[in-house]
């Protein structure tokens, strides 16, 4: 495949928009990154968690204790590790010191219950979890209960809330960091380790539904992570004296590389939230002074509107970067104009794309920031094409593809997936639809993967289907999102009772909040005698929606 527009031998390492960093050639590892941060930052800020506060060298200090405990474990380059927690200092730590030692990285969503925990767990093999207890009232390590999970050696608890008892089965992560002490791993231990990594070292395993309903590991490489999210940062101008709000949880993809990454390279603050709450966000923006904040609109809608926005002091704001959701003109005018960022971007990636694919640039006016999602990154191709594959001309609607250094290595364990995914000439299929202006810059207008988005969150039907397929009275189901004012969109079932069963909608709904993630769970749940299937025996979702739209 071949883009007859794409300008000839063009130097990937080149950024038309200013230099591109290449952090993979500069560090290669994200261990290599760690040691080089504490080493140039020193008693320099790092780190602001509620009264934690820590240097980059306490960071340092942190980072290899946890390592020596790593390596105490058994912990060998390709192992799996689980992080299973809020955004915190402690899940940096544990990032941190798990790739120091050449595991890699399993994040689980803190809205998960056990069956979903527990799958990703299994598929991927994980040896330990490190998680907390308490949570939002969530028992993590009670939700694993009775599910088979061989290969699960150790649960590390982080943090357990106040006067609970530590979970049977499981250690405090003081005293899995003190077993490295205890068994004499030395810090030439870990340099030894940490020299053995290399660029195309595996970093991370993150797991993405797709339209199978069953979630696929993809993995990614320490070099192509520094690299992609290195470049993203210099894009949009993300900086040492910022001071970012981490805000995205941790256990995605953007919280975890544009956020715990782009702070790594950039050496910058870093001030994780646990949860959003908007007059928590308020007054750290006030007291930390803080200058950079991501997130989807309907964030920075909640806080334009919030009664007590008179009461804060956005004067350091700087730079936002957005998406995940249409974002209308006004919305980035009032960014600019009332908030005071001098930087509003949006966006667009997937996680097969390390996460990052097209973005607008610092310059772009309100409407191309709106109403796009930018355009390539430096050295990343992007095109959108027809049925046969050949790239379509401007203002023509096609699938969106992507190639360069972004792409995923492959789904983890799964050949045949990657085959469909990944074409023979190395471009990666989205599968999702997308029309492209003849400067470049991309608008996705449908979604092939029926993909919908709750709140920031990505909510695939066909996963929602099969858990919702595991009530008794349900013996079909169809998932579609509809439109929702506060989160953007929301998942409706429409269910096709099992024999002798008078399912209640609201009984559905309330046992899906117990068996999925909230934001998976159908809001609205619609019994019908029988779904409208195609000849193909597929179901017409667009059927169900028009039936929604008529109602």
């Amino acid at each position: 495949m071949t883009d007859p527009t794409a300008p000839a031998d063009v130097d990937p390492g080149v950024d038309p928009d200013g230099d591109d960093p290449r952090a993979d050639l500069r560090w290669g590892t994200i261990a290599a990154a760690v040691a080089d941060a504490v080493a140039r930052g020193g008693d320099r800020e790092a780190l602001v968690d509620g009264s934690l506060a820590w240097s980059w060298s306490d960071l340092g200090r942190e980072v290899d204790h946890a390592a020596r405990a790593y390596l105490a474990a058994g912990i060998e380059i390709g192992d799996r590790v689980a992080i299973w927690a809020p955004n915190c200092a402690e899940w940096v730590v544990a990032l941190f010191g798990l790739q120091s030692v050449g595991a890699v990285l399993v994040p689980l969503n803190t809205r998960f219950k056990g069956a979903e925990a527990a799958d990703i767990l299994a598929r991927s093999r994980a040896r330990i979890l490190v998680t907390v207890d308490g949570f939002l009232d969530n028992r993590y390590v009670a939700m694993l209960d009775g599910h088979d999970l061989p290969h699960l050696e150790r649960i590390v608890v982080l943090k357990t809330e106040a006067g609970q008892e530590l979970p049977a089965g499981s250690e405090r992560w003081e005293d899995f960091v003190g077993s490295g002490e205890a068994d004499a791993v030395t810090d030439l231990s870990v340099t030894a380790r940490r020299a053995q990594l290399t660029p195309d070292t595996v970093a991370d395993l993150l797991f993405t539904s797709g339209t199978t309903g069953k979630p696929k590991g993809v993995i990614c490489t320490n070099g192509q992570t520094l690299r992609t999210v290195a470049t993203w940062a210099n894009v949009v101008g993300l900086d040492q004296p910022d001071r970012y709000l981490a805000i995205n949880p941790f256990f995605h993809s953007f919280g975890y590389k544009a956020g715990i990454i782009a702070w790594l390279v950039t050496g910058c603050v870093l001030v994780p939230m646990p949860v959003f709450d908007v007059p928590t966000a308020m007054g750290l923006i006030t007291e930390q002074r803080i200058s950079m904040v991501p997130g989807p609109p309907t964030l920075f809608q909640t806080i334009l509107n919030h009664p007590d926005r008179g009461q804060l002091d956005s004067s350091s704001l700087r730079l936002a970067v957005t998406g995940a959701a249409s974002v209308p003109v006004s919305l980035v005018e009032q960014m600019r104009d009332d908030l005071g960022f001098d930087t509003v971007v949006t966006a667009y990636g997937l996680t097969e794309g390390c996460g990052f694919a097209t973005m607008c640039r610092r310059t772009d006016d309100a409407t191309t920031i709106a109403t796009t999602s930018g355009r390539a990154m430096p050295g990343i191709e992007v095109l959108v094409v027809g049925d046969d594959g050949t790239a379509l001309p401007a203002g023509e609607a096609g699938e969106v593809v992507i190639r360069g250094y972004n792409v995923m290595q492959g789904y983890f364990e799964n050949p045949d997936a990657t085959a469909e995914t990944i074409d023979a000439d190395g471009w990666l299929h989205t599968g999702d639809v997308g029309v492209m202006d003849e400067r470049g810059y991309l608008r996705i207008t449908d979604r092939m993967k029926d993909l919908f988005i709750v709140g920031g969150f990505n909510a695939y039907p066909a996963e929602i289907e099969n858990l919702l397929l595991g009530h008794p009275h349900i013996a079909q189901v169809a998932v579609i999102g509809i439109p929702d004012e506060r989160m953007g969109e929301v998942a409706a079932a429409f269910v096709v009772a099992a024999t002798g069963t008078d399912p209640d909608p609201a009984e559905i709904i309330a046992w899906s909040r117990e068996n999925m993630a909230n934001y998976k769970a159908p809001k609205r749940v619609v019994v019908v005698d029988e779904l409208p299937f195609n000849a193909g025996g597929k179901v017409m979702k667009f059927e169900l929606r028009n039936r929604l739209q008529e109602a």
